[in-house]
């Protein structure tokens, strides 16, 4: 264990655990419905693209909700989807933005050029992660879904 680090856990700490256990399986069921709320009306959507998920999978909690916006087929770019939700009120995330190559202290190393992360630097300029989270509305993810679809044309 790292110096200064307390590795118990606090009455309040344990407390805390306890109750969000009783509710993590309704947490998890609330975000696969969100997912599947999510592809079943994006799946379509030419320019946007998302993770499949494989067939094996029994538990995934869905941290995240991806998407990967290609601009050439969208007709917009990631930050051009990313703004308009945010007009809207609809705040994704920008993952993996920006690249931890391209912070100061890494960025004079010759791993950190881009041409050496064609994958990452690619994908840093595609990826929005819609919002995710027990209490999201499904009118709600419904209208994220339709704000998607309507801002491509």
């Amino acid at each position: 264990m790292a110096p200064g680090i307390n590795s118990k856990m606090n009455e309040m700490q344990a407390a805390l655990g306890l109750l969000q256990l009783k509710k993590h399986q309704f947490n998890i069921e609330q975000r696969q419905l969100i997912a599947h709320t999510y592809r079943k009306n994006l799946e379509d959507v030419n320019g946007i693209d998302l993770i499949k998920e494989p067939n094996e999978i029994k538990y995934n909690s869905i941290s995240y909700f991806p998407i990967f916006v290609d601009a050439e087929k969208y007709g917009k770019t990631r930050d051009d989807l990313y703004n308009h939700l945010k007009e809207n009120y609809i705040f994704g995330r920008r993952y993996f933005y920006p690249l931890i190559s391209q912070f100061p202290t890494y960025r004079g190393l010759e791993s950190a050029k881009p041409e050496n992360l064609p994958v990452a630097e690619e994908m840093t300029k595609k990826v929005i992660c819609l919002p995710v989270y027990p209490g999201l509305d499904n009118d709600l993810v419904k209208k994220i879904t339709t704000i998607i679809r309507d801002f491509k044309n």
